[in-house]
């Protein structure tokens, strides 16, 4: 997103253009293998899709299993955390 105002810094306009010039690059790559991962701390995080080739997203039974346990995991780690001791 390319953000446009009086007050903004140059370094701002700069992470914005990088961050277009970026999504560019992950759309550029969805439209030929249909679908991108974008990684954080090594685990993929995000999922860029071309609608016109993967209208919906499929997911195997492990996939499903394994993203509702990450988000109990990170919704209740306290309690687990607790649990454990």
């Amino acid at each position: 997103m390319f953000l446009a105002g009086n007050n903004m810094s140059d370094n701002r306009e700069k992470k914005d253009t990088d961050m277009n010039q970026s999504f560019a690059q992950f759309a550029e790559q969805a439209e030929k293998d249909g679908h991108v991962y974008i990684y954080k701390d090594n685990e993929p995080r995000f999922m860029v899709i071309d609608l016109e080739k993967e209208p919906q997203i499929e997911m195997s039974e492990d996939e499903k299993f394994e993203f509702v346990a990450r988000r109990l995991l990170r919704d209740h780690k306290k309690v687990f955390t607790e649990l454990a001791k």
